[in-house]
């Protein structure tokens, strides 16, 4: 059984990381942020970010059963760290509302707007924080290609 504080601090610690990513970006001129890099699903560092923090509220809200709410297009990096600081304190607060059974037990009804097999909440919490490290090392050679080196972004780092 995947515990409650195993799951949080893997969450913070995924935050964390990309906060590193934020830190940086707010360095680089928002007209190379939003500059189309070929090769990328999501072509511009601005639109991974979007993508990582809209599949983490998508995943959270599904897991509620409530309605996917897209973040606006075009935020700046200010804008874009508000929004992960919502998207981390309501994910915070589902974990906090859910028992260590429920969020280890398969569900058993599809919520709204589910997507794939069900699974267990602890899946599906592991797979944002999965796809999250995916998109950051994406965000990494995108920043690295505009000039702008990253510093590292590893959870476990010195």
């Amino acid at each position: 059984m995947v515990t409650r504080a195993s799951i949080a601090e893997l969450h913070a610690g995924m935050h964390e990381c990309l906060d590193l990513i934020l830190e940086l970006a707010a360095g680089v001129p928002h007209d190379l942020l939003a500059k189309e890099l070929p090769g990328f699903g999501h072509a511009t560092v601005l639109k991974q970010i979007t993508h990582v923090l809209e599949t983490e509220a998508g995943w959270i809200r599904r897991l509620q059963s409530l309605t996917f709410e897209p973040l606006e297009v075009g935020l700046t990096v200010d804008e874009l760290r508000q929004a992960k600081q919502r998207v981390m304190a309501a994910t915070r607060a589902y974990l906090n509302s859910t028992s260590e059974a429920d969020l280890n037990a398969e569900l058993t009804e599809e919520p709204q707007e589910w997507v794939g097999p069900l699974r267990a909440p602890v899946f599906i919490l592991m797979h944002i924080v999965t796809h999250s490290f995916h998109h950051k090392g994406q965000m990494v050679a995108m920043l690295r290609l505009l000039g702008y080196p990253a510093p590292d972004t590893d959870l476990q780092r010195e």
